[in-house]
Parts: C-alpha cells; sequence; structure tokens
C-alpha cells in the first residue's frame, strides 16, 4: 500500500512539475501554509532551533522567519521535481550559477563541494550537474519507490554517481581521488559518532569532522557552494575554496569544524529563512547537557 501511494503521490507531482514554474511556486508557497499550522512537530523544532541560535530576536521574529522557512521548503520541494524531470533548457532557466571561477580554479584535480542544508539545495546541484559531473552521497528511504526516484532525479546528467551513507567514507575518497568533484552536505547532526562539539551561533552542535579528514586524505580543495532562492528561481554560488590546515588531533578537527560552522552562519544571516531549521540541529548533546527537543 505504501509503494502504491508513493507511486501516485510521485506521479501527481512530476505532473506538477510539466506545468509552468509558477504553479510549482504558487502551490508550494500554499501548501507551506497549510504545513505551518497542521505540521506542529516540525514548527515545534524550527521554533526550538531559531531561539537557540537567536534569543536577541523577538519571539514574533523568529515565528516569521520559521513561517518564511516553511512557505519556501515546500516550494522547493515541488520545484525539485522540475529539476528532477524536466528538460535541460528549462532548468537553466529556473537556476543559474555564480561565482563559477572558483570551481574552475580546481578543475583537474580533487575537490570538495561544500554545500549546506539550504531550501534550493537540490536545484544548485542539478544546475551543475548541466556544467560538471559529480558525486553525491545520500541516505536510503523507507520506500523503495521514492529511493528510485531520488536517486533518478539527483543523477540525471553527465554521468552524475550517487553513494549510499551507509557505504562509509570509503566511496567519497575514491571517487574524490578519480578526480570526482564531490558534492558534501556536512552540516547535519547525525550522531555524537566522528563528530565534536563546536558552537553553531553559539550552541554546542554535533558537527562531523569528516570535511577536513576527506580534504586531508586526498589533497581536495574545498569549494564552499551555497544555492539561494529568488523570487523566480535559484542562484548556486561558489566561494573561494580553502584547505584544512596540517594536524590531526582533536583540536586541528575542532578548529576545521568551527571554521566550517562559522561560514555556514554568515549565509544563514544573509537568508535566515532559507536554512533547514527544522532539522533537529541539536538534537545530539554534550555531556551532561539536557535535550532541548
Amino acid at each position: 500500500m505504501r509503494e502504491w501511494a508513493a507511486s501516485l503521490g510521485l506521479w501527481l507531482l512530476r505532473a506538477i512539475a510539466a506545468c509552468p514554474n509558477g504553479v510549482a511556486r504558487g502551490l508550494g508557497l500554499a501548501v507551506g501554509e497549510v504545513m505551518w499550522w497542521s505540521a506542529w512537530r516540525r514548527r515545534h523544532i524550527a521554533l526550538t532551533n531559531l531561539g537557540l541560535c537567536f534569543p536577541q530576536w523577538s519571539k514574533a521574529e523568529r515565528k516569521r522567519v520559521a513561517r518564511a522557512h516553511f512557505h519556501l521548503f515546500m516550494r522547493s520541494f515541488f520545484e525539485r521535481f522540475i529539476v528532477w524531470t524536466q528538460s535541460e533548457e528549462r532548468i537553466r532557466g529556473l537556476a543559474s550559477l555564480e561565482g563559477w571561477e572558483h570551481f574552475e580554479a580546481h578543475r583537474g584535480r580533487p575537490v570538495i563541494l561544500l554545500a549546506p542544508h539550504f531550501c534550493g539545495i537540490d536545484a544548485g546541484g542539478i544546475r551543475l550537474q548541466l556544467e560538471s559531473s559529480f558525486a553525491a552521497m545520500y541516505a536510503q528511504q523507507k520506500s523503495q519507490v521514492l529511493t528510485e526516484a531520488m536517486t533518478a532525479g539527483r543523477s540525471r546528467f553527465n554521468g552524475a554517481r550517487m553513494l549510499l551513507r551507509n557505504e562509509g567514507l570509503r566511496a567519497a575518497v575514491r571517487v574524490i581521488r578519480e578526480g570526482v568533484p564531490f558534492y558534501f552536505l556536512p552540516d547535519m547532526d547525525l550522531g555524537p559518532r566522528d563528530a565534536v562539539f563546536v558552537p553553531f551561533f553559539g550552541q554546542p552542535a554535533a558537527t562531523v569532522t569528516s570535511v577536513a579528514r576527506l580534504a586531508r586524505l586526498t589533497g581536495a580543495a574545498i569549494v564552499p557552494m551555497v544555492t539561494r532562492m529568488t523570487a523566480k528561481g535559484y542562484v548556486a554560488q561558489f566561494y573561494p575554496a580553502w584547505f584544512p590546515a596540517p594536524g590531526h588531533g582533536p583540536e586541528d578537527e575542532a578548529r576545521e569544524a568551527l571554521r566550517m560552522n562559522q561560514f555556514i552562519e554568515a549565509r544563514v544571516l544573509e537568508m535566515p529563512e532559507q536554512y533547514l531549521w527544522t532539522h533537529r540541529r541539536f538534537k545530539s548533546r554534550p555531556p551532561g547537557a539536557g535535550a532541548v527537543y
């Protein structure tokens, strides 16, 4: 029954994606408003995250940002099926690339594309595929139908490769060493294992150390790529590369993790409504700290 329902849902989403862009955009904003009022658990998570990260804001301001996030998240959900199913020409019209020189400067050498969880992450990734192959990592979904649709949608162009998260980092090391850019989304709380607690907007956040470790193992440049939603589409922005400093000790890993968090903080401040506030970013807690959700 679940697979049948998933297949029907995918058919409807593909049909919506075939309509003019304004249909998916308007439907996403409307469904986002419904979700704001009905998805109370996700609303609670978003407001809790914003309260932890921005205690100086008024409750009204945090509520405004969270509500806007629901609208943008659902808009990006419907528009995701445009980039997963529609033509190359249409994708180019919906999403653009800026700062390309920061990526191009490292062509032919190992590259890790640091892609934080902003709403436009799928649109930016698929738009990049039109210019360059890359590899990315994803999590298996509960539904096999959804997993297959997601994998197909995210690997449409230039031989893009999708790696299962449970394969671990060995697969990532292999493709990076082959010279395939690795589109990496490392800013989620995946538990305290292989992570360090470093501040994210002043709160201790379990932050994976894999970005710096992968870069050291492969000699890769870390090129940040952040996708911003606009009134009518998406802009994927590349930023100057950085390299992890020498050293493999706990202090070195914490320093590199903090560096990543500080970069993401700066982008969040530019567009706070677009960050993934519905993720339990502070689910893992340091010893002695109580739960926040």
